[in-house]
């Protein structure tokens, strides 16, 4: 599961973090990019200059940019806390994970100011007035590239009330996790083989594009492909396909590329070990062509499932229509 957290200044993001870092969670921060971005430029680790410089890279590169960064270091097995979470594209982002949810730390103003006083930090405001001014700047702005606080905090799942002692806090924690972990999080059938096609893929030797397919009846992997060169010959990546090797543009000179595509390996690899595929389910990261389409339908296969679509495949669709094939996007975007 991933743990984001928002919240206004003191409100004890950090305890929550601490917290569940305690119990295996990896951490996680958005503004430990900005911290790294601001030491490769030189810049002061000052509250001011760090807010700066997130709008300054939200407003180069996206205003989800700092969480693309670490969204790209998740790792489907661990469980994270992500702390920072300050502008609803970052939020956007992180829900690409189906295991994201977004937890709001919340306490009165008075008792914030007064944890900021407490724990003593350079840059933390002195007086209660600039830190009101403090919370004002950080909360919303003209510009949408720019920290949004209040509009992250508006997309939050759970709001976790922080006015009491650490215990209760804890507390409140633990039953998120509990609840949490009682939702099925799981990814479903199609979205489980589909998802090892997209590894599968990784397999392909083709230069110009990878792309994989999985048979699986009753609900288990019958046989895989991945398109290249045929069986004995050199890898397309190592020039066996002079058609790839020549980078031309896509969908040109098709008739004289040597590469077999995934469905097509998938079905040969089964008639190869003498394996019926028939009333089969074919997952595939690209629609089919035309080809292995006539070879789906007098395969017997009766449903396609295709991640993302194949610019040369409507004259396909019609046909696995007109077949009674069921077809079937589903878009993984990652594995």
């Amino acid at each position: 599961m991933i743990i984001g957290l928002t919240g206004k200044n003191g409100s004890g993001k950090g305890e929550i973090a601490k917290y569940l870092q305690e119990r295996g969670f990896h951490y996680y921060s958005l503004s430990d990019v900005l911290r790294d971005e601001a030491a490769k430029k030189g810049i002061p680790l000052t509250r001011a200059s760090l807010v700066e410089l997130g709008n300054e890279m939200r407003a180069q590169h996206g205003p989800g940019t700092l969480a693309e960064k670490i969204f790209e270091r998740l790792d489907p097995e661990k469980n994270y806390v992500i702390d920072s979470v300050r502008h609803p594209d970052e939020v956007k982002v992180l829900r690409r994970r189906r295991d994201f949810i977004l937890a709001c730390v919340k306490a009165p103003e008075k008792l914030r100011f007064e944890r900021l006083r407490q724990r003593g930090r350079e840059n933390d405001p002195r007086t209660f007035e600039d830190f009101q001014k403090l919370e004002v700047r950080e909360a919303q702005s003209g510009t949408t590239s720019d920290q949004q606080l209040d509009q992250a905090i508006a997309m939050t799942h759970v709001v976790l009330e922080n006015t009491g002692p650490l215990k209760m806090l804890h507390e409140r924690v633990k039953e998120l996790l509990l609840e949490f972990s009682k939702k099925e999080s799981r990814p479903d059938w199609d979205e489980y083989f589909m998802g090892i096609a997209k590894v599968v893929a990784l397999r392909s030797n083709c230069m110009k594009r990878k792309v994989a397919a999985i048979l699986a009846k009753d609900k288990r992997i019958i046989a895989t492909g991945y398109n290249g060169t045929p069986r004995g010959v050199k890898n397309c990546s190592e020039g066996g396909c002079p058609r790839c090797n020549s980078i031309d543009v896509s969908g040109k000179g098709l008739e004289e590329c040597l590469c077999s595509h995934a469905e097509e390996n998938a079905i040969v690899q089964s008639a190869y070990h003498g394996v019926t595929i028939k009333d089969s389910v074919l997952y595939t990261t690209f629609s089919p062509c035309l080809t292995c389409t006539k070879m789906i339908i007098n395969a017997g296969i009766r449903e396609v499932v295709f991640n993302i679509h194949y610019p040369l495949s409507d004259t396909s669709f019609k046909l696995l229509s007109e077949a009674g094939i069921i077809i079937k996007k589903l878009e993984v975007h990652s594995v």
